[in-house]
């Protein structure tokens, strides 16, 4: 009797390492084509998209955070940040991570905005020549 309990479970163990590393295999698997793939796309990326790693976040999510709709607007995005930065300082109750993130939303704005003045810069003077 001892002996088939045993083998019962020394066949149970065998199934569980053969299904745990067959699982293994397959999120290797996995992981190498989502590599694949994000190396794929990354190659194709338009120079400003990879403006996000500069600041960690998108023109975009700067817009969301700061609320505000044109970027252009240099007098809305400076009241917009002022408001927040200051609501946020920890005197007020206020959130340093919140405040982070309105810094850096501040700070991609202002890429965006220095980006923009440069390529019209660049525009206006090949227009001229």
């Amino acid at each position: 009797m001892a002996r088939y309990l045993v083998r019962i479970v020394l066949l149970g163990a065998q199934s569980i390492g053969k299904a745990f590393a067959k699982t293994v295999r397959q999120e290797v698997e996995v992981y190498r084509e989502a590599a694949r793939v994000h190396a794929a796309q990354s190659a194709t990326f338009n120079p400003t998209k990879t403006d996000a790693a500069l600041k960690g976040m998108t023109l975009e999510e700067a817009q969301l955070i700061l609320n505000v709709k044109d970027v252009l607007d240099r007098g809305e995005v400076e009241n917009k940040f002022q408001y927040l930065f200051h609501a946020n300082q920890k005197k007020a109750g206020g959130s340093f991570y919140i405040q982070s993130k309105v810094v850096r939303a501040k700070e991609r704005i202002d890429q965006e905005i220095k980006k923009w003045k440069a390529q019209t810069l660049s525009q206006a003077q090949s227009g001229h020549a």
